[in-house]
């Protein structure tokens, strides 16, 4: 049985809430040294963009994603959530983050944040479909219109094998991270599929301070052909 039937199977007619900080913690709560993981399919709202995450348009882009997650959480109070709706504790928010110009960069000279290019997702239960996700949509532009809604799709999304790390500390110090990440590649044989890595946010950077700050820092890899 897969994670998300039996993330069902164990919350259907359950009057316990879903967290996922203790109940999928292979995925959420790593340690701060790298591990390699398999990571199934999910589901997810996303939207993409480019630019500075510093600058003032990125927390529109957060805020239709919470607007269309906590519309789903609280969709049983409306009257319209699925049959085999569960209660559960609303996904943190993840980024997928490239460059838009690759030639711009350089190791050696701190990284240029208007040259970035973003793929932000908040992962969704299992009973969310494709309809119910829309009629979500259509709701919340009704009742919080924003131009940015037009641009979340929802998404099904599988990683398969990676390595991940837990990262302490501000944004601007993952390059040591990713140094210890990529190490452990090569002690474990393991190829970087990509430049190309996930960040999911485990504190909020508007109420913790920069070295307190928990970010899970995750990239694709493959086993190389013998």
């Amino acid at each position: 049985m897969d994670v998300a039937k039996s993330l069902i199977k164990s919350q259907v007619g359950s009057s316990m809430k879903h967290e996922w900080k203790k109940e999928e913690k292979q995925y959420y709560a790593p340690k701060n040294r790298p591990e390699s993981l398999r990571v199934p399919e999910f589901k997810f709202f996303t939207i993409e963009g480019e630019g500075n995450p510093n600058d003032p348009f990125f927390s529109d882009y957060i805020g239709v994603l919470y607007s269309l997650s906590y519309g789903v959480r609280m969709s049983h109070k409306q009257g319209i959530a699925p049959p085999d709706y569960f209660e559960y504790t609303v996904y943190p928010l993840e980024g997928v983050w490239d460059l838009i110009d690759k030639s711009k960069y350089d190791p050696n000279r701190p990284l240029d944040k208007n040259n970035l290019k973003f793929k932000l997702m908040i992962r969704q239960p299992d009973f969310v479909t494709p309809d119910f996700a829309r009629q979500i949509r259509e709701r919340t532009e009704k009742k919080k219109p924003h131009q940015l809604l037009t641009s979340v799709k929802f998404e099904k999304i599988e990683e398969g094998l990676c390595v991940q790390m837990l990262h302490l500390g501000s944004y601007d110090d993952e390059p040591q991270t990713f140094s210890v990440m990529e190490q452990y590649c090569q002690e474990k044989k393991l190829i970087r599929a990509s430049k190309v890595h996930r960040e999911i946010y485990l504190s909020d950077a508007r109420k913790t301070a920069p070295e307190k700050m928990k970010t899970i820092l995750r990239f694709k890899v493959s086993v190389p052909e013998h």
